[in-house]
């Protein structure tokens, strides 16, 4: 039969094949695992006679045809015994398990009895029995598990399959394996299995091979055994010998018995494999590093030895984490094994985030308390605390705390800074708390409304009844959106030189700018560290939240006439000035765009009484004037209210001292550089070209009157944040005006569907689910609705204004997606919180290879 094919009784179409080195295999019709065999075989890796269903073979079958398994199993010889192993064209997609010892019955029994002991035949016979009652039979378990403690289990298990089935075991093995072929076959074609490897990627459509392979026991006289060996560590890339080997002692084949599990290479813990048996160690490690160069990849390679004769059953790429997988592509790469491009391609952009965090150590027990929303990668440990005041605390004393809100506030800002870790009742993917813990680096996990929350207990009552009191030590799992009980073992960022290798091959080939949201000088730490190419936003309202600036920003609020509150900002101006100074000598000549204040007053005022108290003791205030305050400043709906632009319109001072710290930093700056800073100021919230042209005449005006006082000239580039609907639509007239569009799309996004970003997530799973969205359009850009908006912007700023710059610098910049659908569209750069940079440059790499010609991208 070599080289040649059997074929199903209808005899229409080439349906199984005996795999040579020259049958016509590929994983596009017979999957991955059947064209990994062949390329073993075709490296002259010893590998056991196998026979490949193509995926329409197996399709066929699981409609009802019956395949000639008589003709299939002649390739096996004369008592055949075979396994029926899943080969998809992806591993990831799944399959069904394996079936082994196909084959065997009583005369192969007896047979096996003779040559490896009565026990050892038993025990194959009764591990099939099993295997085939409940995955083919689809019998009760139960049966089968009283058997096999019985006096004799094969008698028992046949018995009880008689009686569970009304008929006999079958004995013929062509029966046998046609019974495994349609039940793996069905299975893989169940509305169930089709849903779950749908969910990892696989087309509707995803085929089916199965491969039939001569079983390889690793028994007999003399050296016998079975393992599997790898070269590099699963976890981090390193290169060194895992795996096992079981070695079967003479005594303990006799019996049927497990052997005693080796370690491979020499260990000072215990006996080896390269000790014990050092020819089969070094072909084990031949065949790793043939595997590893032509194959192109680090595999785990299963193995038996029988009576000193080593086999190959499979091979298959190593199942490792996303640091592993950085570090084993570049090294293929480095190499010379793989193209650098070719490495950039198999790493995944959003596998970035376990390098970039702490991360919980996947292989550690979990005791889940609660699920929410995943919004900010990364693990932490530390003790619950309710308040901002108590997180800051808990800081001052070294003591690590997760911060638990039933959502944030601008007010919670240092209490976040101070926590290692968030939760949130409610909020979703750009709520306060998932934008500003994303840009601190901070796991989060918000949503998570199936907890109770109280505030005057300081207790959290789970889901299932427990509860939590401050003070109890928690985790937070922000990668899986689960907080678990107690402390867990982590694994600690990646940063190493792998990574910033692969990331240099990124920014080679990517064709689109990464800039960072950063508001602080620790920020810009962070982003200059991931490489962004500059600030794309700067939310300069995140400065005023420290205590001396909060007090200050509180006065001025509080004043009732402009010479007051100039006088308040006089004191927050050299705060400002500090803080753009230091923004500007992090980023060393890269851009930095600076968003004038865009929140409402109301929110750096308490909201509640013991607030309030607290403030009119620090202003020597009537608690009444306090109070009247507060609430002549709040609004029906103040996100749609008195922020962005329309502040810097109705009270223009503040503007005007903005602009003032960035104008005189820009001369500090670059005067310390040596070199011309221009800095990019961002008008948040535009709606109507007038609105630009207030606020750019007066900035224009302040500009002068720095120029004057320092006898210095310096440049600085307008631009307006394209965030409500309206903006989008007149982007042409706004355009005139400005130096560049940067596409804020929280708010374009919120506006346009009318969501509350911080309340959708209570609904969002729901109307996913339900098809309503096809994606939470806060996670995901909306391309039909927000895309549109984001094109027209774009098309007709480019016509009245060719030279205008293009960016979108909303949490959606940092989405592979996204960024995909701005290089198509022509924009100029994304900006995104700094942990997603990395992310953002990987996905621009893979969009910009993957949109050029295929020579020029592979090896």
């Amino acid at each position: 039969m070599e080289g040649s094919s059997s074929v199903l009784m209808t005899g229409e179409t080439k349906d199984f094949t005996l795999i040579t080195p020259s049958a016509e295999i590929s994983e596009q019709s017979h999957g991955g695992r059947a064209k990994c065999l062949q390329r073993l075989i075709r490296l002259d890796i010893p590998t056991p006679r196998t026979v490949a269903l193509s995926f329409d073979a197996v399709h066929r079958i699981a409609e009802g045809e019956r395949p000639d398994t008589a003709r299939l199993l002649s390739a096996f010889g004369r008592t055949p015994l075979v396994s029926v192993r899943p080969s998809s064209e992806d591993p990831d997609w799944g399959g069904p398990g394996a079936i082994l010892n196909i084959g065997m019955n009583d005369e192969r029994r007896a047979e096996l009895a003779t040559r490896l002991g009565q026990e050892a035949a038993d025990r194959l016979y009764l591990r099939f029995i099993t295997a085939y009652a409940n995955d083919v039979a689809r019998l009760d378990p139960e049966p089968f598990e009283e058997a096999a403690e019985a006096d004799d289990p094969v008698a028992a298990a046949l018995a009880a399959y008689d009686a569970e089935a009304d008929m006999p075991f079958p004995q013929e093995p062509a029966k046998q394996l046609a019974g495994v072929l349609r039940s793996m076959a069905r299975a893989w074609e169940g509305v169930s299995a089709r849903l779950l490897r749908q969910a990892r990627g696989a087309p509707v459509d995803a085929g089916l091979g199965l491969v039939v392979q001569d079983m390889a026991h690793g028994l007999g006289p003399g050296e016998s055994g079975s393992g599997v060996i790898r070269m590099i560590d699963k976890v981090t890339g390193d290169p060194q010998v895992t795996g096992r080997y079981k070695r079967k002692s003479p005594e303990m084949r006799a019996m049927g018995r497990k052997g005693k599990e080796l370690y491979l290479a020499t260990d000072p813990r215990g006996t080896s494999m390269q000790d014990e048996a050092p020819e089969l160690f070094a072909k084990l490690v031949d065949i790793a590093d043939r595997c590893r160069n032509r194959l192109r990849e680090e595999m785990e390679i299963k193995f038996t030895v029988a009576e000193g004769n080593l086999q190959v059953l499979d091979a298959v790429k190593v199942q490792r984490s996303a640091r592993a997988d950085v570090k084993i592509a570049v090294a293929l790469a480095e190499d010379g094994i793989i193209s650098p491009r070719e490495a950039l391609l198999r790493v995944e952009p959003k596998s970035l985030t376990e390098l970039l965090h702490t991360q919980v150590d996947p292989e550690a027990k979990r005791d889940v308390i609660l699920k929410g929303i995943a919004a900010s990668p990364g693990g932490a440990t530390g003790q619950l605390v309710f308040t901002s005041r108590a997180a800051q605390t808990s800081a001052s004393h070294e003591i690590p705390c997760i911060l638990v809100r039933r959502e944030t506030t601008p007010e919670d800002i240092r209490g976040m800074h101070a926590a290692q870790g968030i939760i949130t009742e409610r909020g979703g993917m750009t709520s306060h708390a998932a934008v500003i813990a994303r840009g601190l680096g901070l796991p989060c996990i918000v949503g998570a409304n199936k907890l109770t929350i109280s505030m005057r207990k300081k207790t959290v009552t789970t889901a299932d009844g427990r509860v939590f009191h401050e003070g109890d030590l928690v985790t937070v799992d922000g990668t899986a959106g689960e907080a678990l009980a107690g402390a867990v073992p982590m694994l600690e960022p990646a940063l190493d030189t792998a990574f910033r290798t692969l990331m240099g091959w990124a920014d080679e080939v990517r064709d689109i700018g990464i800039r960072a949201n950063a508001d602080t000088p620790d920020d810009a730490h962070m982003a200059h560290t991931f490489a962004a190419d500059g600030i794309g936003l700067c939310r300069t309202e995140h400065m005023f939240f420290e205590p001396a600036r909060l007090s200050v920003m509180r006065e001025m609020i509080f004043t009732d006439s402009e010479t007051d509150r100039q006088a308040a900002l006089e004191q927050l101006l050299p705060m400002q000035r500090e803080d753009f100074v230091e923004l500007f000598r992090i980023m060393a000549g890269l851009p930095v765009c600076i968003r004038l204040f865009d929140p409402p007053l109301h929110e750096f005022l308490p909201s509640d009484r013991e607030g309030m108290m607290g403030l009119a003791e620090s202003m020597d205030l009537p608690l009444s004037d306090v109070t009247r305050r507060v609430e002549s400043l709040s609004e029906f709906n103040p996100m749609l209210g008195m922020r962005g632009v329309r502040l810097g319109v109705t009270v223009p001072e503040i503007y005007d001292m903005q602009v003032r710290a960035i104008f005189e930093a820009t001369v500090e700056a670059s005067r310390q550089a040596g070199k011309a800073v221009v800095p990019e100021i961002m008008i948040p919230l535009v709606s109507a070209k007038r609105e630009v042209e207030l606020v750019k005449s007066r900035i224009d005006a302040v500009a002068a009157a720095v120029r004057v006082e320092y006898g210095v000239a310096f440049d600085y580039r307008l631009g307006v944040m394209v965030e409500t609907p309206r903006a989008a639509l007149r982007a042409g007239e706004i355009a005139a005006h400005a130096a560049f569009l940067s596409f804020g799309t929280n708010d374009l996004t919120q506006m346009t569907y009318g969501l509350s970003r911080d309340d959708a997530g209570r609904f969002m799973g729901t109307y996913v689910s339900n098809g309503v969205f096809h994606e939470d359009p806060f996670h995901t850009l909306d391309k039909e609705g927000v895309g549109e908006l984001l094109l027209l912007g774009a098309e007709r700023g480019r016509a009245a204004r060719p030279e205008v710059v293009l960016s979108v610098c909303g949490e959606h910049g940092g989405d592979p997606d996204t960024i995909d659908f701005c290089r198509q569209a022509g924009f100029d750069y994304v900006s995104c919180s700094p942990f997603r940079v990395p992310v953002a440059r990987l996905a621009a790499a893979h969009l910009a290879l993957k949109s050029s010609s295929p020579r020029e991208s592979d090896h």
